[in-house]
């Protein structure tokens, strides 16, 4: 048995003027000389020749001079206009608050009540369907509105008009492209005090937000009660794993296992059109200490996927137990775990899984693939085999936040996923999207990278010997008899908000971890393969159901390389869906391009890559990257904490207070009150 389900059963000083002169005119020097070098992209010639010359690795006097030109931007930019505008941003700098699409203004509304911090009044944020209008009813079931705590309905968080006016742009993606509104402001008591955030001074009116006794809600419970009012409009019935040859229950032996993990192709059965459903699993371990903000960051998850949407999405805290703990054997023993170690109000939404379930669910696998860091994925693949309701599942790390509205994001990355053509799909996937560089992403982006690769670009599965693909086959021959049809309107099997990289010579630390897939004509570590950095992903039934058969078979790679690599081979669709990132220095897009897509044709992966040992420092100033510090000082000045200088309660009553556009940050830790003088860092070594 996999789970035991609880309710439903995750930068010295100069030392004299002349000595800072001779600095700054050798910043300048080198800047100057390395912006006339070739930023290592491919000449007009080779973009246009369809055999390039295999890519060749760097030689250690290339690598030592990129990395100066690097070292001398990075201490250059913090000297330059627009440094650090990311932060200190407030709801007094607000510009452009009516700059938005008709589509965007339906979705806001204003709020009955002024607050007390701002002179500019909240409007109400609803970024769901007209559940009640003539075109909604016409083809879907009856949504019936689900209560949240004590049977109050369930609130729409509050936000403000406009864009910080020092704020830049995103260095890597774009609002635009993925549909969000750009000019929205988040802050903090309006977008989480319903959730338990006290507030800092008092509303006008709270209008009854406020959530008491947060200790008393059974949130297992409000979910389920809130799937079984909306029942009608999702499947009754749920297939089972159509790519094994006989079904197995996860308490089988291991003999049986072996002798079934065979991947079929399913078969083509049509069933009446319900809405998909989508787990959320937040990943989470014992011994972790559960914040104030981790509390209303679960609930916030809870409140805007499952119950305002009539239980579309169901959030689950996937939890690992590190003990020696027998928790399969003894109901008691397990309870007792998930009481000591788990907020009680969150009891009813918390699985348990660890090592031991894997090893026996997986028994081909040895030591190490089954450790934690290269089988996050794994209890993810069981939860699946029993949870058959789920269409989708995403992969959520505890310490990722999202700043802006959850639904509105999780709904906008699938939909761009889902208009995206399979043409070309591997190869724009396997670049950060750079818009001051690249221009519009579905003409002059997608024109680009296909110049670039020519006929040498993925056209459906690669035809691994030993590996039988089960997705579909390409409508025509060759992408060149395509006019970027293929895909358009297919939803993605997998959905990062990252580049899908090719991890082959980019001195990646995981990329060669691979077991199995080795055959006859086939050795396993020449696997074609792609890899995602922060496995924050969305992942299809289908798509999971191929990577528990092919581990089943002793199949296996790093964690953030699974369902890519699975996708790959299998022909199936998937998407790197850019969201906004942001730096705290201002970049200028060919240097991004230079430093983050710095492979021989100007991909993220191979040589040069930024995720190589010794090079992932060049995401410390992001918003996305688990090395990066940005996200935990961005969070905690919007939290009301000082951080870095700015911040705090003193510090908001001259500025006025923090505000951020949507943004998905990584990695928080630990939000909590900080000390004066405060300053975030990353301790993490790299290279």
């Amino acid at each position: 048995m996999l789970v035991k389900l609880q309710s439903h059963r995750l930068l010295g000083r100069p030392k004299s003027i002349l000595a800072a002169t001779v600095v700054i005119i050798l910043f300048y020097w080198l800047l100057l000389k390395t912006e006339r070098l070739n930023p290592d992209r491919p000449s007009s010639e080779t973009a246009k020749d369809d055999h390039p010359e295999p890519p060749r690795p760097p030689s250690f006097k290339d690598e030592a001079a990129a990395l100066l030109r690097y070292e001398s931007r990075h201490r250059y930019l913090p000297l330059v206009p627009g440094a650090g505008s990311i932060y200190g941003n407030t709801l007094e700098t607000l510009i452009e608050k009516d700059s938005r699409p008709p589509l965007h203004k339906d979705a806001i509304t204003p709020a009955a009540d002024k607050v007390s911090f701002s002179q500019d009044r909240p409007y109400v944020f609803s970024p769901y369907p007209k559940y009640d209008s003539p075109a909604w009813k016409s083809s879907h079931a009856e949504y019936i509105p689900c209560s949240g705590p004590a049977g109050a309905a369930v609130q729409d968080i509050r936000v403000f008009k406009g864009w910080p006016r020092s704020f830049p742009d995103p260095g890597f993606g774009s609002y635009g492209l993925l549909g969000l509104d750009r000019n929205l402001c988040y802050e903090r008591e309006t977008r989480l005090g319903q959730y338990g955030l006290s507030p800092d001074s008092t509303p006008v009116s709270a209008g009854g937000d406020q959530l008491t006794n947060p200790e008393n809600v059974d949130w297992g419970e409000l979910q389920n009660q809130c799937v079984e009012k909306n029942k009608k409009r999702f499947a009754s019935t749920h297939p089972p794993n159509d790519f094994m040859r006989n079904q197995r229950k996860l308490g089988q032996s291991s003999r049986s296992r072996r002798a079934t993990a065979v991947i079929e192709s399913p078969n083509n059965a049509t069933t009446t059109i319900k809405e998909p459903r989508t787990a959320l699993l937040l990943r989470s371990y014992t011994g972790k200490k559960y914040t104030d903000n981790d509390k209303q960051t679960i609930r916030s998850l809870i409140s805007e996927l499952n119950l305002r949407t009539g239980g579309e999405y169901q959030v689950f805290l996937l939890v690992q137990v590190k003990g020696p703990e027998d928790i399969w054997s003894d109901q008691k023993v397990y309870e007792s775990i998930i009481e000591s170690e788990i907020p009680q109000e969150f009891w009813g939404i918390t699985i348990l899984w660890n090592d031991e379930s894997v090893k026996h669910m997986y028994p081909l696998l040895n030591e190490k693939a089954t450790k934690v860091h290269n089988s996050q994925f794994l209890c993810v693949q069981m939860f699946m085999q029993t949870s058959r309701e789920f269409d989708y599942v995403w992969n959520w790390e505890m310490d990722s936040r999202s700043v802006g509205h959850h639904y509105d994001l999780l709904t906008k990355l699938a939909e761009f996923s889902k208009k995206q053509p399979r043409k070309g799909l591997w190869e724009r996937n396997e670049r950060f999207y750079i818009p001051s560089l690249y221009g519009d992403y579905d003409t002059d982006f997608r024109a680009t990278v296909a110049q670039i690769y020519g006929k040498n670009t993925v056209w459906g599965p690669p035809g691994i010997p030993g590996v039988n693909p089960v997705g579909p086959k390409p409508p025509v021959s060759t992408p060149e008899e395509d006019n970027y049809e293929w895909g358009v309107g297919e939803d993605a099997d997998l959905v990062t908000v990252s580049p899908i990289f090719n991890p082959n010579n980019s001195d990646w630390v995981l990329r060669n971890q691979v077991w199995g897939y080795s055959f006859k004509e086939f050795v396993g570590a020449d696997i074609p393969r792609r890899a995602t950095i922060i496995t924050q992903s969305r992942i299809s039934r289908k798509l999971i159901d191929i990577m528990h058969a092919e581990t089943l078979r002793g199949n296996h790679v790093a964690s953030e390389m699974v369902a890519q690599t699975v996708a790959l081979l299998h022909g199936l669709k998937a998407v790197y869906a850019p969201m906004p990132v942001f730096f705290d220095r201002p970049w200028k897009g060919i240097q991004l391009a230079r430093w983050f897509n710095g492979g021989p044709l100007g991909e993220s992966g191979s040589f040069g890559s930024a995720m190589g040992w010794g090079r992932e420092g060049r995401f410390q100033g992001s918003t996305w990257y688990f090395r990066a510090i940005p996200p935990q000082r961005l969070f905690n000045n919007w939290m009301g904490y000082e951080d870095t200088g700015i911040g705090g309660s003193e510090w908001e009553l001259k500025h006025g207070r923090p505000c951020l556009p949507a943004m998905l940050v990584h990695p928080i830790k630990d939000v909590r009150p900080t000390a004066p003088g405060t300053s975030s860092e990353s301790k993490l070594p790299y290279g």
